[in-house]
């Protein structure tokens, strides 16, 4: 985010938990912020940050392995709440006529 004045509360609140996050180093609290922006302000750039500084925060803290596991399952959930069974090739669009 550049240093611009931030006269929004959606950027007030991601400046504080940008603060929070590299200032004090305080990654729990940071996170609850970044989830408040996201929750209260879900359509602003402070929403499309904060999800990019969770990220951020769950790649330094988490093992590589552990997040590409987490990530396959929920792939193989979502594949299957889909309806296409985990191994089955994808389902292709029927042709219109």
């Amino acid at each position: 985010m550049r240093n611009e004045p931030t006269t929004t509360e959606a950027g007030r609140d991601y400046t504080a938990a940008y603060a929070m996050h590299y200032k004090t180093k305080d990654l729990h609290g940071a996170l609850d912020l970044y989830e408040g922006v996201m929750s209260a302000y879900p359509d602003t750039h402070e929403a499309t940050y904060s999800r990019t500084q969770i990220q951020n925060i769950a790649k330094s803290v988490v093992p590589v392995q552990e997040l590409v596991d987490a990530e396959m399952e929920m792939a193989r959930e979502h594949l299957e709440h889909d309806g296409q069974a985990v191994g089955e090739p994808a389902k292709e669009a029927s042709p219109k006529l």
